[in-house]
């Protein structure tokens, strides 16, 4: 995958972890909850995984 299509799939991946949270919470679902949790943290690690190949990237077009 591409450093944008990491970076997009993890800005949904944190949007939807944190609406499942939020849906969790509003019905006392902590099971709900701690799944949203773990979407929004596998986005946020899929938004630095994007950045970290933009910065290899530059590196290696600046050799």
């Amino acid at each position: 995958m591409g450093s944008t299509s990491d970076k997009i799939s993890g800005k949904a991946n944190e949007i939807a972890g944190k609406t499942r949270q939020a849906a969790g919470k509003a019905m006392g679902d902590r099971e709900m909850q701690a799944k949203g949790a773990v979407q929004e943290a596998k986005g946020k690690g899929q938004v630095a995984t994007g950045k970290v190949k933009d910065k290899l990237k530059g590196a290696v077009d600046r050799l």
